[in-house]
């Protein structure tokens, strides 16, 4: 005789508007329905179906000079080789049950790499990138092509990429890694395989530019020899002098009064695809924001998820019911639908520019390819 397995569903008669009244015959259509495995919409259509999104991640905020004390102690107890791989650590939404995931579909890390260390070589489908806070004389090595990693650079790289890292300098180095785990790992659709054990001595030069920025690093232009589109973009490095020189721009334009900032002090930049004129890749769209001391920017709120990290200046950021105030480094997570509002507070003594600079990543691309993309601004 098979015994009966509990079912994972379970089902309670309530009396309340919209659900059928309860009586012993309902009760005992909810047991059928269990034991078959069945779930009526009229029981879970205020959770599957709300008036607007409600996101299991909640507004965090995480301080970078913990995060680097964290990752030092780590770098001086925790090899990086076969196994473990990164020495990367990843920011864990309080919402989200202890995964390692700042939001559903983003995951954000700390990678911490010891002078004259290695990462290994491998490749994997999910889509990822570095920003570099601070630091330099790191290069990560994507297909062979050694890519120098300096402060304010952007170094996107598409998925089923070879790559590996390098610590050429005489001191750690930090940065911040994105990826789309928690979004392919819910589609489970993704692959990951070891690449070679050590990279070669040729890998190991220091070219000031890479081969990537070489051939597509030249702003308006792209190589005849290259047509097509490629679904994730081929430059491998997006300079901080250029972002910082196009951010500048726009902040003068607008004291001159002309067009071209988002809003009043508020200039934006987002990093694009030279083949596409699109996202840098297919599931992140990447941008840094430029506020001027003073601003306040008008609360947004997007469908879809965001991690900022502050790269220069200080300022109170405001994301639904939460507020903190921020400075370099720091990141921050904005939840689906949730108001993020910003208000600059950086000086000459805080900030290179003057201004307070953000980089922010978000899942947008992913909700734009199913058309489910929305945002408002108030005021």
């Amino acid at each position: 005789m098979t015994q009966q397995l509990s079912s994972p569903v379970s089902l309670t008669a309530v009396d309340a508007p919209g659900q059928p009244t309860p009586t012993p015959e309902l009760e005992q259509l909810y047991r059928g329905f269990e034991r078959e495995l069945l779930v009526p919409l009229w029981t879970e259509i205020g959770d599957l179906m709300p008036v607007h999104p409600r996101s299991r991640a909640v507004p965090h905020v995480w301080r970078w000079q913990h995060l680097l004390e964290l990752a030092d102690r780590a770098g001086h107890l925790v090899p990086v080789g076969r196994g473990g791989e990164r020495r990367a650590i990843a920011l864990a939404n309080p919402a989200l049950g202890g995964k390692p995931y700042a939001t559903p579909t983003l995951w954000a890390a700390i990678q911490y790499l010891m002078p004259g260390e290695d990462a290994p070589e491998h490749r994997h489908t999910q889509h990822a990138f570095r920003f570099v806070v601070e630091g330099s004389g790191v290069w990560t090595v994507v297909g062979r092509d050694p890519v120098p990693m300096e402060r304010g650079d952007f170094l996107p790289q598409a998925g089923w990429n070879w790559h590996a890292h390098h610590n050429a300098a005489d001191r750690p180095m930090a940065w911040i890694d994105g990826l789309d785990i928690p979004f392919q790992y819910t589609a489970e659709s993704q692959f990951f395989e070891f690449g070679r054990e050590t990279i070669s001595d040729a890998e190991r030069t220091t070219p000031q530019r890479s081969r990537s920025q070489r051939l597509w690093g030249h702003p308006g232009l792209r190589p005849v020899s290259a047509p097509g589109a490629t679904p994730g973009t081929p430059l491998l490095n997006y300079r901080w002098a250029d972002t910082d020189a196009a951010l500048g721009d726009q902040l003068e334009l607008e004291s001159e009064g002309h067009p071209g900032v988002l809003e009043p002090g508020h200039a934006a930049v987002r990093y694009t695809n030279p083949t596409t004129g699109g996202d840098v890749l297919p599931t992140i769209r990447a941008e840094v924001h430029r506020v001027r001391p003073g601003t306040q920017t008008a609360p947004r709120r997007e469908a879809g998820s965001s991690v900022y990290q502050v790269f220069d200046g200080t300022g109170t950021v405001t994301v639904g019911e939460a507020s903190w105030r921020v400075g370099r480094g720091d990141l921050f997570v904005v939840p689906s639908w949730q108001p993020l509002s910003v208000r600059s507070e950086a000086g000459p003594s805080d900030s290179d520019s003057g201004a307070l600079d953000l980089f922010r990543f978000s899942d947008t691309p992913v909700l734009e390819a199913l058309h489910l993309d929305r945002a408002e601004v108030s005021g």
